[in-house]
């Protein structure tokens, strides 16, 4: 088999990457471990910025989420019992973030791709890349009982964390930053309406809390836990005591609780990959960096990522150039590194680091930092005005 682009995997990363090439009429092959079924039905992120909204209208994948985004103009943050509304649109010129699932994402971007004629490859197994600093570089894979070999120009490593394209590269060639936190989120999918509006951050004594939601019938919330946390140990009547709690306010806010048809915990970590390419191989999205998901930035630094992977690709390939490839790391570390940040500081300034302490006594010294924080983000609209602006997502022209 031969193609310009080899792409390995068939997530939001990869399968965007192939749609923008073939707009600009470079061929790709995408490689899948999972099928079809699975990658289209797993539920991920939710939360999507203005940039990768338009990004899907303006290349003719945008018809649903146009349809069936829920389109928010603000967030809240709660603690002490009490809400506080930021104004997102207001405060960054009338950007918006849209509520729609990763999942729904895949699927526009796979159907586009199956209607254009792409090759899509799922059930791909013993995926192995060679050659990575070859002028043909080629990747080796079982597909329908059959050994195949994809000779390609390039290839993108779209395949996340746990996939076989950051591996390929030899030790020493890259440095990589690491962190674990101490907690992790333990996630539900439930069918009722949501409580809210709009998603909601809360700091509270017993932990940090979020309600988000998926459609007017489907709710998203989640809840600090410990890493080692067994779901196991969670009944539905636990949740929705502990969700109860974490959300209480004194104007007598009531949370809606209903069947949980999902339910998972999620450790949190925040990784870098230095660069973000070795050879002709070009990392994008979870394989080169993952951030703790309380900025709700994965998705939407994996879309950037490919954007800037795409367009020079295609100067790579239709005008001979290489010049944008070179410093397709250096462009995305950026953006990268700012997205790092503000996730952590989202994640620091609401969860809980420590155990409360019997009686209430011997309150840790960040919970004094994060009551401050909160409060001076809640009364300063020039700190409100940095995190809305982060959190809809800095301008595709913000880094130059």
């Amino acid at each position: 088999m031969r193609t310009q682009v080899g792409i390995i995997g068939a997530g939001p990363a990869g399968l965007m990457l192939s749609h923008l090439l073939a707009l600009a009429g470079v061929d790709s092959v995408v490689l899948e471990s999972r099928s079809q079924s699975y990658v289209e039905q797993r539920v991920r992120a939710g939360v999507l910025e203005h940039d990768t909204v338009e990004l899907m209208k303006a290349t003719g994948v945008g018809e649903r989420v146009a349809r069936e985004g829920l389109v928010h103009h603000g967030l809240e943050l709660r603690f002490d019992r009490t809400r506080h509304r930021v104004p997102l649109s207001e405060l960054t010129g009338g950007r918006t973030i849209v509520v729609y699932g990763q999942q729904e994402v895949v699927k526009d971007l796979a159907a586009a791709r199956r209607a254009a004629g792409g090759t899509l490859l799922y059930e791909a197994e013993e995926v192995a890349l060679h050659d990575l600093t070859s002028e043909r570089p080629s990747v080796t894979f079982l597909h329908e009982g059959r050994a195949e070999r994809l000779e390609c120009d390039y290839i993108a490593g779209c395949d996340g964390f746990h996939g076989v394209s950051r591996p390929s590269i030899p030790d020493g060639a890259t440095t990589f930053y690491d962190w674990h936190y101490p907690f992790a989120w333990l996630g539900i999918l439930a069918t009722v309406a949501p409580s809210t509006e709009e998603l909601i951050y809360a700091r509270h004594d017993r932990g940090f809390a979020l309600h988000s939601l998926r459609s007017p019938e489907l709710s998203r919330l989640y809840l600090q836990c410990a890493p080692e946390e067994r779901i196991e140990e969670w009944p539905d009547e636990r949740i929705w005591e502990e969700l109860t709690q974490r959300f209480e306010t004194d104007d007598g806010f009531v949370l809606h609780d209903g069947p949980i048809i999902e339910k998972s915990v999620t450790p949190m970590r925040s990784f870098v990959c230095e660069p973000m390419q070795f050879g002709r191989l070009y990392l994008a999205g979870d394989a080169a960096h993952i951030v703790p998901p309380t900025g709700a930035k994965g998705l939407n630094l994996a879309i950037f990522d490919v954007r800037v992977l795409a367009a020079a690709l295609v100067a790579a390939e239709q005008h001979g150039s290489e010049e944008l490839l070179a410093g397709y790391s250096s462009t995305c570390l950026e953006r990268v590194w700012r997205v790092q940040h503000f996730s952590w500081w989202m994640t620091s300034m609401l969860h809980r680091f420590s155990e409360p302490a019997a009686g209430g006594e011997g309150v840790a010294l960040e919970d004094r930092l994060q009551e401050s924080q909160l409060a001076y983000t809640v009364r300063s609209r020039a700190a409100m005005g940095a995190l809305a602006e982060n959190y809809v997502g800095l301008p595709q022209d913000f880094f130059g």
